[in-house]
């Protein structure tokens, strides 16, 4: 990597770049953008773009010469940022900071006074966490409408899957942001072409939901980054376009039930099986409950294909009704019900996605981190198609894509996009004071191949030097822009899906079972640790291992350790008990009772395989296999939690404005 040269001369090299606020925008995003992430709108640094060609449509969309053109526009806007990362970085700040010089955060508070360059700006604010902007997400959130954080108004929040004290976190976007967003999904289609070719000659089959919001007391909404993509005119008014084809109609997919979701999508993903080439949904965990969902539900969904007609018992929803009978399910079809009924009615199910539909080239689904742990089963279901991690983004900002699409799940790596954010990076296993994090962070064209970062992200919408909590690693280049592999969410013990519990909160929880049920019978946990368990159930369901110590003569009833069960997902997070309510893509947690001595033997075989005798301390969530067979082997007693803990939408200081 050849180092571009720093210089104290940022205001004048800045005066012969191109603005950010592009024509390019409307060049790359003619045609709406996939629906799901993994998340500006730029002329490049190097060179203006050619003016796409304007070959005549067919009635049904874009002809073969205007793909390809587009194809090749979008791609040579990925060379040209990434030929000049640092030049664009220069020109995000600078945007980003001339345009927002008068809010609040930065003139007041931080006395930026108008500065643009990264010298002053790395010298005078802070890094910073969710805790430290909280009061002004408040302020945001009640109703002041007043440039805290931004210049732009804040149009809505998005909830992000981290929470803070036990609620979803709410990062503040701006309307421009979904333009941005926009950009980065019209990277995708023309990365994949260059491996999959064919892919606009027919459909995808994406299981794709939205989820509950809530309104601020100001009047916001408060929502997923997907949900308000999925309700948004870019998504429901979108073009016809043969890369954003897919076989649900919107109403399905808006649909706020998410049994009769799930139901009418899957039926309509078999009504079109052979034109399906690529399958998908936003997790891992996700694409396997629709799997799941299948198995349990063959039998009516090819009882509605051999009538031609929905069960109304079932799909109770007009809209979905009106949409699957008149878009898809035409007419009777026991031709297709007799083949789909002999493929679900075979003992096995593996290969079952090629089976139905055969013409399927990828799964289009996030594997990394820990959605790794769904890799078999997907391999088992898909008879080991290749897995496809597309892109990668979060609540606070939408980032890079991955520019080697079939590559191994071990192999993934995003080339983060330099005009999303102005990107830093804090080098891991550091001091952490946060003088020493100021000196340390590096920026995107300094960072060193095969060494870890936090992320840390200056964004359009209000975060300034904002700490996302992922974990990544560089593993190599794209002209000189870095690829990364994702390594870990910092501080994540457990996560089924888009849950992420950490150990101080799975400490509490545990303390709070304890102390509500035990205390009682004059018993204590001596020790535990955890194990998301996402192979002996669908969907996958936390499994607590508990060593008892107990001084009281009452033997403790199996209510009272369900009851323990509930008490535990009662205290975690709203996330986890939204997964459990509302989305079911939770199972009920489970304790597990274990033998006096069991966690001795777990430090045995920890120092079997090498691990400090002096420096050993239970591990509080458990992934390797051979350990989850000892803990397996010397169980005493299994308990669920007997029902779902409560959760509403929103932030419990919200409850009577609650939206479903």
């Amino acid at each position: 990597q050849t180092e571009i040269p720093q210089t104290n001369t940022h205001t004048k090299r800045l005066t012969h770049l191109p603005p950010l606020l592009p024509p390019l925008l409307s060049s790359l995003t003619q045609t709406s953008p996939p629906p799901f992430f993994q998340s500006s709108q730029n002329k490049p640094i190097t060179a203006a773009m050619p003016e796409a060609p304007k070959p005549t449509q067919t009635s049904n969309g874009l002809t073969t010469i205007a793909i390809a053109e587009k194809n090749k526009r979008t791609l040579q806007f990925i060379e040209d940022v990434t030929s000049n990362p640092d030049d664009v970085q220069t020109q995000v700040l600078h945007e980003i900071l001339s345009r927002n010089s008068a809010v609040e955060y930065l003139h007041h508070r931080h006395r930026l006074h108008g500065a643009t360059d990264r010298r002053t700006f790395k010298k005078l604010l802070p890094v910073i966490s969710y805790e430290d902007i909280h009061p002004d997400i408040t302020r945001i959130a009640n109703g002041d409408t007043s440039p805290i954080l931004c210049s732009s108004p804040i149009s809505e929040f998005l909830t992000s899957s981290g929470t803070s004290a036990g609620e979803r976190k709410l990062m503040p976007t701006i309307a421009e942001e979904m333009e941005r967003r926009s950009l980065l999904y019209s990277l995708l289609m023309p990365v994949m072409s260059q491996f999959v070719p064919g892919l606009e000659k027919g459909k995808g089959m994406y299981f794709l939901f939205i989820k509950s919001e809530s309104k601020t007391p100001g009047g916001l909404p408060a929502r997923p980054v997907l949900t308000s993509y999925y309700k948004s005119s870019h998504f429901k008014n979108r073009p016809f376009d043969p890369y954003t084809n897919y076989t649900s109609p919107n109403e399905t997919i808006l649909c706020p039930d998410s049994y009769q979701s799930m139901y009418s999508q899957l039926l309509c993903g078999l009504c079109q099986r052979t034109q399906v080439l690529r399958v998908g949904a936003v997790f891992a965990s996700g694409f396997i409950r629709a799997i799941r969902f299948l198995e349990k539900h063959w039998q009516l969904l090819c009882r509605d294909i051999r009538s031609g007609t929905l069960d109304p018992t079932v799909i109770t929803d007009p809209a979905v009704r009106e949409a699957v009978l008149t878009k898809v399910l035409h007419r009777p079809d026991p031709e297709l019900a007799d083949f789909v009924e002999s493929e679900c009615r075979k003992d096995s199910w593996q290969g079952i996605i090629t089976r139905l539909w055969p013409n399927t080239k990828y799964v289009d689904v996030i594997v990394t981190g820990t959605m790794s742990q769904y890799i078999p089963t997907l391999d088992f279901y898909s008879n080991g198609l290749p897995l496809v991690c597309t892109m990668y983004a979060s609540s606070e900002c939408y980032f890079g894509v991955n520019l080697n699409p079939l590559c191994k799940p071990s192999e993934v790596a995003y080339t983060l996009i330099p005009t999303m954010a102005y990107f830093e990076f804090l080098p891991v296993h550091r001091n952490n004071n946060n003088g020493k994090e100021r000196q340390e962070l590096v920026d995107l064209a300094d960072v060193k191949l095969g060494h870890e970062y936090e992320l840390v992200v200056t964004t359009y919408a209000g975060l300034y030097r904002y700490r996302v909590g992922d974990v990544l690693r560089v593993a190599g280049f794209k002209n000189r822009a870095p690829q990364f592999n994702f390594i870990c969410r910092k501080n994540v013990v457990l996560s089924i899906d888009s849950d992420k519990t950490d150990e101080v909160e799975l400490q509490g929880a545990v303390k709070n079972a304890v102390d509500a049920h035990l205390v009682a019978f004059g018993g204590s946990v001596a020790e535990y640790t955890s194990y998301a368990d996402t192979k002996t159930t669908i969907p996958g369901h936390y499994v607590l291992y508990w060593e008892l110590s107990v001084k009281g003569t009452t033997a403790i009833p199996p209510s009272v350790y369900e009851d323990c069960c509930l008490t535990v997902e009662e205290s975690l997070n709203s996330v986890y008990r939204q997964g459990r309510v509302s989305d079911k893509s939770i199972g009920p947690l489970e304790i597990k009772i274990v033998e006096q001595g069991t966690f001795d033997k777990l430090m045995d075989y920890a120092i079997s395989l090498g691990a400090s005798i002096n420096q050993y301390k239970t591990p509080r969530c458990v992934k390797f296999e051979p350990i989850v067979e000892l803990l397996n082997s010397r169980v005493e007693g299994s308990y669920f939690s007997p029902k779902c803990p409560k959760w509403v939408p929103g932030h419990k200081q919200w409850s009577n404005n609650v939206k479903n």
